[in-house]
């Protein structure tokens, strides 16, 4: 089986810091199936964000 046979979701959330590790640990309980291909979890900072409608900075 190929890589790109896969089926793929992708998932984006922002959540604040305290919540994140329960964030991770919920998702991965919901999405570990134990087979090639649950997928990954990457946790980056948001240091900005714009609402392009409007071009405000802020969440």
């Amino acid at each position: 089986m190929h890589y790109d046979e896969l089926q793929k979701t992708m998932l984006l959330m922002v959540v604040e810091d305290e919540h994140k590790d329960k964030v991770v640990q919920t998702i991965m309980e919901a999405a570990r199936t134990g087979k090639y291909g649950d997928g990954r979890i990457f946790v980056n900072p948001i240091e900005e964000a714009y609402t392009i409608r409007t071009g405000k900075p802020g969440l």
